[in-house]
């Protein structure tokens, strides 16, 4: 189980892959990289919204939805976190370790560019 940092629930590798094999809905994965980054490696099926662009659809996003956001290393994806919980978003966590410490399944190509945040209700 993973543990609180700067008040954002951190989420460890082996519950990240428990939650990716569930086929769930909640909470919505987010990689908050880079274009580049994205398409070089990613974890299948997660989307990318990278973090100069989540300013923009902010008011986009429910607020009641669960979130859990991916980096490189977990920091971007640890700020990303704790701005949308400065903005009243109450269920938002931290891959904890990022795509460093990712063993499992990546993908590369631009799989799921998110242009429009409601893609991510399907």
């Amino acid at each position: 189980m993973g543990f609180e940092q700067d008040g954002i629930i951190q989420v460890e590798k082996e519950e990240l892959k428990e939650l990716i094999k569930g086929d769930r809905k909640d909470p919505i994965i987010i990689d908050v990289r880079e274009l580049e980054e994205y398409e070089e490696a990613h974890i299948p099926g997660v989307p990318l919204i990278p973090m100069g662009n989540i300013p923009n659809v902010v008011k986009q996003l429910d607020k009641e939805q669960s979130y859990l956001f991916v980096c490189r290393s977990g920091g971007r994806s640890q700020n990303v976190a704790m701005y949308l919980q400065s903005q009243g978003f109450k269920h938002v966590q931290n891959y904890f370790g990022g795509m460093l410490a990712w063993d499992g399944e990546v993908q590369s190509g631009l799989e799921w560019v998110v242009k429009d945040v409601s893609e991510l209700k399907k």
